[in-house]
């Protein structure tokens, strides 16, 4: 096996000879589709570039063997093929998925996004963590949590916490960006979490049994810390024991 520099797809030549290691074998510890082509077949021109491109993002989840039926015929016999390009995946030595001809960039991703689910293309702009891919993968599922959690966080980190809240408020339910918001809205009201959190947190809670606005910065802090800081639920407590 061997890495491709420009596209980072684990490509294989595959032959007759080494089939049974490079694919079968292969295949027990990672998806393998199988790429059949031929040097005059122009559509294979067309759709090998993709499948590189493609099976390059999941990071290695998919691997790719490149078959030449004409010169390893044996392969091409055993996978019945019909015409080129054909393409079958392969898991634990068993054809799992195939499908033939020239298809379109988006239906070849979305054949190898079936194999390695958790390397799609927002998974990837997502995990490339800039406001541009997180942007991207917003634009591509408008409902992607982490996405949506991320950009807020670089958002609010860049003192824009405004697009912040704007950006999550649909999403204000939900844990991860609950605490993304909370650190916007203190942006806001001039509150810091950063520096000496447990002093403005006691100053706070003096000032919330008589201070609508100091109760409701406190609350936004602990929020802030998150569920996981073990002042989050301290302060809780001790400000329903003042209050109540």
């Amino acid at each position: 096996m061997s890495v491709s520099a420009d596209r980072l797809a684990i490509v294989s030549e595959v032959n007759d000879q080494n089939f049974a290691t490079a694919v079968i074998e292969r295949s027990r510890s990672v998806v393998v589709v199988v790429d059949l082509w031929a040097t005059w077949c122009e559509p294979c021109k067309t759709l090998g570039p993709i499948l590189e491109k493609v099976v390059g993002e999941t990071n290695g989840a998919v691997e790719l063997a490149k078959v030449d039926i004409d010169t390893s015929p044996r392969i091409a016999e055993m996978f019945q093929v019909q015409s080129i390009p054909a393409v079958f995946a392969l898991k634990d030595g068993k054809i799992i998925d195939t499908f033939t001809g020239a298809l379109p960039e988006r239906e070849v991703r979305a054949f190898i996004e079936k194999l390695a689910p958790g390397a799609s293309e927002v998974d990837q702009l997502v995990a490339a963590g800039d406001e541009a891919s997180l942007r991207a993968a917003l634009e591509k599922d408008s409902t992607n949590l982490d996405a949506a959690a991320a950009l807020g966080d670089l958002l609010v980190s860049s003192e824009r916490a405004s697009e912040a809240i704007e950006l999550l408020t649909p999403f204000g339910n939900v844990l991860a960006a609950k605490t993304v918001l909370a650190r916007a809205r203190l942006s806001i009201s001039g509150v810091s979490i950063d520096g000496d959190v447990d002093l403005t947190l006691e100053h706070l809670l003096e000032q919330a049994g008589t201070d609508e606005s100091a109760k409701a910065n406190l609350l936004e802090m602990l929020d802030a810390l998150g569920p996981s800081d073990p002042r989050y639920v301290a302060y809780r407590r001790r400000l329903a024991s003042r209050l109540y």
